[in-house]
């Protein structure tokens, strides 16, 4: 019994980012849009949340310094506050994306299925969601 998720013999992991813009399914013969393995899908799925968490925080950064006012005595140790956060980001993000991803990988090649290169993305903006979500004291959150 030949069970679905074993890539085909000519299959090479997909490059990064490999988004299928076309359709949601992989028709192509090499299956180049399909991820089959645990590290790949952990892979695809750090990468993707270190680029979504870095996005949010410089946001965060950009909406921090227009708020700040322009004062010149503190504006000489503002310029750290963007570095410290992206590294805040990259922490968050690593640990996010590792512990999601594997699950992910875990999941998909317990149920032998093959991930669509746009599942490792959704779930980078899933995290995202949750992190703003996480943010504000709501009785009863998470």
């Amino acid at each position: 019994m030949e069970f679905p998720a074993v890539p085909p013999a000519s299959y090479r992991t997909p490059r990064f980012p490999s988004l299928n813009v076309q359709t949601i399914y992989d028709t192509s013969p090499d299956r180049r849009y399909t991820l089959y393995y645990i590290d790949d899908v952990w892979r695809f799925t750090m990468i993707w949340t270190i680029i979504f968490y870095a996005l949010f925080h410089l946001a965060a950064v950009i909406i921090a310094t227009f708020a700040h006012g322009w004062g010149i005595s503190s504006w000489k140790y503002f310029w750290g506050v963007p570095a410290v956060y992206l590294v805040i980001a990259a922490i968050e993000a690593v640990l996010s994306g590792s512990i999601v991803g594997v699950m992910l990988g875990a999941v998909y090649n317990a149920g032998y299925y093959e991930m669509n290169t746009w599942i490792p993305c959704t779930w980078a903006g899933i995290s995202v969601l949750v992190l703003i979500i996480s943010s504000f004291s709501i009785q009863g959150g998470l």
